[in-house]
């Protein structure tokens, strides 16, 4: 009875097969092993690419062949979008595109594939159906898959970074990053008058002077601003908020601040009532 083949590849010799040579296809096994769980292929693409992969090879010498390895680094500067057919048996692997190309990896006839952009990296499994799947994936309450991928330059997800203090946030449909909502961005202590912008916390110090802070002149449902007496001296020299233009409290006049130690915030409504009071 003749040896057969997993599918890695690996030598099931059948019993009284391979006399004199049973301990050198053992170590053959024993090394495609180790290649599939923690090896690492370097593929330099220079347009469409076959990663080599024995399926039925019994010899009892050791050979690294790319498809059979845990983790796929290409290189390379063909450029524009070039394939890369991976064995058509069920594995997983680690890829990390660094060439200049877009890698459409396929298997076998390709019922799917997946596209690995530039500077990528994602992981993958074949389903040893002519199938290349993304591993990378999380699935919402609704069924949908909403793939998220891991890569570098910037990028998460196809989506570019934000700046310091952002945070990534989604409407169920997109992904973005954007502000931190509910919370004031706080500025450095105010010392002369100055025109608020939505969002923002101010410290006021009117230690020396009176002091004017102007709301927003196009302010929306929602907008807001924070404002606190640094100092202690609101009563000493007074803060005004002038309006621009809107209502403070459904009132056609500037606010004037004029207790110590005060802490509020102003949020706008609508056109009627303006801007209305709350606590900080």
């Amino acid at each position: 009875m003749a040896s057969t083949f997993s599918n890695l590849g690996l030598i099931l010799q059948a019993t009284g097969e391979n006399s004199g040579t049973w301990g050198e296809i053992t170590n053959v096994n024993l090394q495609r092993i180790d290649y599939a769980v923690d090896g690492i292929a370097n593929v330099t693409i220079t347009g469409s690419t076959t990663l080599a992969f024995s399926t039925n090879s019994d010899t009892t010498t050791y050979t690294s062949e790319a498809g059979r390895a845990a983790i796929l680094v290409f290189s390379g500067s063909a450029g524009g979008t070039q394939t890369v057919t991976l064995p058509n048996v069920e594995k997983q692997y680690l890829v990390n595109n660094g060439s200049d190309s877009i890698l459409t990896l396929t298997a076998g006839a390709g019922a799917a594939t997946v596209n690995v952009a530039v500077g990528s990296k994602t992981i993958v499994y074949v389903d040893g159906s002519d199938e290349v799947i993304e591993g990378i994936s999380a699935t919402n309450p609704g069924g949908s898959d909403k793939q998220i991928q891991f890569n570098n330059n910037g990028v998460f997800g196809g989506i570019t970074m934000g700046t310091a203090g952002q945070v990534l946030t989604t409407d169920g449909t997109t992904a973005s990053f954007g502000d931190v909502a509910g919370g004031a961005q706080w500025q450095a202590v105010k010392t002369a008058n100055f025109t608020a912008v939505a969002g923002e916390g101010y410290y006021v110090d009117t230690t020396s002077a009176t002091l004017t802070a102007t709301l927003p002149g196009s302010p929306s449902l929602g907008d807001f601003i924070a404002v606190v007496d640094y100092a202690r001296t609101f009563d000493t020299n007074a803060f005004t908020v002038g309006r621009n233009g809107n209502p403070i409290a459904g009132t056609a006049a500037d606010l004037t601040v004029s207790v110590e130690g005060a802490g509020f915030t102003l949020v706008y409504v609508d056109g009627t009532q303006g801007w209305l009071i709350k606590d900080l």
